[in-house]
């Protein structure tokens, strides 16, 4: 949602309801969504508990702090697809206390992509009262926020317990576009931005590396 947040503040909401940003060109939008939902499944599958305190590019969480956040707004997000408009508790974090981390996490996964491919979600409106109380997210709105946070996080979570993440090249090239129009500006220094500044890359970097420099990321966050 922090994330979702800074894309409001930018104007990416006219233009991903105006259709500056296309998202989804060859694919339709959930299809993408569902896709970038599954690569972050399989990376949280290979966490254990025993990983919970290790550090993450998300600077002011850690690891089991990461993923509690990452579980809560997904329950969050499939309350608001079914509309939900009162209850904010939906999006706290859930933290994994007992059980298989990557089970809880898939069962959260399983919860949105199933709200997400609802009849008619694209028309609705979302409740989402980190951003705004009034009017609702449209629902085209709403679910490239949360694929632009599947990929962040998902990279988060492998940067985290050093594995690899793939994501495809349709759902890259539309999150790319959404990034690109997240604004760079004096709001990233203020304390709880989404983002740090936008990271320089090298000329000839993949989507992914700009995705990541685009939203603040950095190879050597650890340094």
């Amino acid at each position: 949602m922090r994330l979702a947040r800074t894309f409001l503040r930018g104007g990416i909401e006219r233009a991903l309801s105006g259709g500056t940003v296309r998202v989804g060109i060859m694919t339709d939008l959930q299809e993408l969504h569902r896709r970038a939902l599954q690569v972050t499944v399989d990376v949280v599958n290979q966490v254990s508990a025993d990983q919970f305190g290790l550090p993450t590019p998300c600077s002011e969480w850690d690891l089991g702090q990461l993923l509690a956040h990452m579980i809560g707004q997904n329950h969050g997000f499939a309350a608001a697809a079914r509309g939900e408009k009162s209850d904010e508790g939906v999006f706290d974090p859930r933290p994994v206390v007992d059980g298989d981390p990557g089970a809880l996490h898939e069962a959260s996964a399983e919860d949105v992509a199933a709200a997400f491919a609802e009849d008619g979600v694209l028309g609705r409106g979302f409740w989402l009262p980190e951003i705004r109380r009034e009017p609702p997210i449209p629902g085209r709105v709403a679910i490239s926020f949360h694929m632009v946070d599947c990929v962040a996080h998902g990279w988060d979570v492998a940067e985290a317990i050093g594995v690899r993440v793939d994501f495809d090249e349709e759902v890259l090239a539309s999150a790319l576009e959404i990034s690109r129009a997240v604004p760079d500006g004096p709001n990233r220094e203020e304390p709880g931005a989404s983002f740090r500044p936008g990271v320089k890359i090298g000329e000839g970097a993949s989507a992914f590396e700009e995705i990541l420099g685009l939203l603040g990321r950095s190879a050597d966050w650890r340094q």
